[in-house]
């Protein structure tokens, strides 16, 4: 029984100490849009169908302005 507690507070520690050794995330300079953003500047340029679709898509991956 000591020695399941023993390991137990083993694997314990040693997961916290490498969650611990992960370093922060740091922000991206650009950060992903929304999808509501997108489909706002869809909506402003009155895209229907398959571009909107690829316009929608594009904006999402940064793709367009």
């Amino acid at each position: 029984m000591r020695l399941i507690s023993a390991l137990a507070v083993v694997a314990i520690a040693a997961s916290a100490a490498a969650v611990a050794a992960d370093p922060p995330a740091t922000p991206s300079a650009n950060p992903v849009p929304s999808l509501k953003a997108c489909n706002q500047k869809a909506d402003a340029k009155k895209l229907t169908g398959p571009a909107r679709a690829q316009f929608v898509k594009d904006c999402r991956a940064g793709k367009t302005s």
